[in-house]
């Protein structure tokens, strides 16, 4: 009789370290779901911000067509990219072609001046900065969640349970190296 009551206490002690385990997973997945819809969100405001800066350096450098549409085109390729490292690889193409963007603005001095793309630049300084702090927050996740699915006892249940690990939001390797600064 003992016996019976040790190995029903064992098992019902199991069951529930098995079924806590499994909740904690779900939520560190769906918080690291929820941290790649933040990114999302920001990249998407991002991105609508755009068309309304080249429409406004159009009216002022409107020779300068291939700046213009090295903007369009990646645009284009983030708004289509999916996964962190297809998604990162775009964003910072389309990086590029912004700072390409706002150089103009040295060259043309009323566009510089002009209110409209004034606040235009600032929203989307404001966007990069949102951005950073989502990627952020999103690899702070990942870490949990995988940290979580590795360790014991977890790993069994996420192995068990079909959890598999999340690849983090990084730069590409050209972008990890030194700056260079010419003058």
């Amino acid at each position: 009789m003992i016996t019976l009551v040790a190995v029903g206490v064992l098992a019902l002690v199991l069951i529930l370290v098995t079924v806590t385990t499994y909740n904690g997973l779900v939520r560190r997945r769906g918080a690291v779901d929820n941290a790649w819809a933040q990114i999302d969100v920001q990249l998407k405001r991002r991105h609508d911000l755009i068309p309304n800066l080249v429409e406004t350096v159009k009216g002022y450098a409107s020779h300068e067509r291939q700046t213009l549409e090295a903007v369009v085109a990646a645009r284009q390729q983030a708004v289509a990219a999916r996964g962190p490292h297809d998604q990162a690889a775009a964003e910072n193409m389309l990086s590029g072609a912004l700072k390409n963007l706002f150089a103009l603005s040295e060259a043309y001095p009323d566009l510089k001046a002009n209110q409209n793309f004034a606040a235009l630049q600032e929203e989307l300084a404001t966007s990069e900065n949102r951005i950073a702090y989502s990627r952020q927050y999103y690899n702070d996740a990942v870490l949990a969640y995988n940290n979580g699915i590795q360790t014991v006892p977890a790993n069994i249940v996420a192995g068990m349970t079909g959890f598999q690990q999340r690849e983090y939001f990084q730069a590409p390797g050209e972008e990890r190296g030194p700056v260079q600064v010419r003058f």
